[in-house]
């Protein structure tokens, strides 16, 4: 059950790490940030559809891709909460479409998307991701929707 385990790392070392994973492979493209942050068999609960690799290498190809798309991408971690084993962030992303996305054409035009992350950490590692963003919004920034 949640909550019942101790947690390996203090709330305060979780939300590091957390922050570090945004500044480093969303903010500056930094692959490393995501190395030894997940878990291999980690759980993605994502609306989104589709499947990413599994472990780090997920999140790593899933930043590369939004950046190859948005490459003046800019992060801000809005808000960030940590209790025991759970530690979620919100976060805005502002950029260009320069690359595609997915289905979407490079449309030159600038967004402003945000989105919560919560994280659950066993043994040191994220275990499990829910994800939340704002799809809608950021398609009708691109002129899709």
């Amino acid at each position: 059950m949640f909550g019942d385990s101790q947690p390996a790392m203090t709330a305060a070392e979780n939300k590091r790490r957390v922050t570090e994973f945004y500044e480093g492979l969303w903010g500056r493209g930094d692959d490393s940030a995501a190395m030894g942050l997940f878990a291999p068999g980690y759980i993605r609960h994502d609306l989104r559809a589709g499947t990413a690799l599994p472990g780090a290498a997920g999140q790593v190809q899933i930043a590369r891709d939004f950046r190859a798309a948005f490459p003046d991408l800019k992060i801000t971690v809005d808000l960030l909460i940590a209790e025991g084993e759970f530690v979620t962030a919100r976060w805005t992303m502002r950029g260009t479409n320069r690359g595609a996305w997915g289905k979407t054409s490079p449309s030159g035009r600038s967004i402003v998307f945000s989105g919560v992350n919560i994280f659950r950490f066993a043994e040191e590692k994220v275990v499990e991701l829910w994800n939340h963003r704002d799809d809608l919004g950021l398609y009708e920034q691109l002129g899709r929707s």
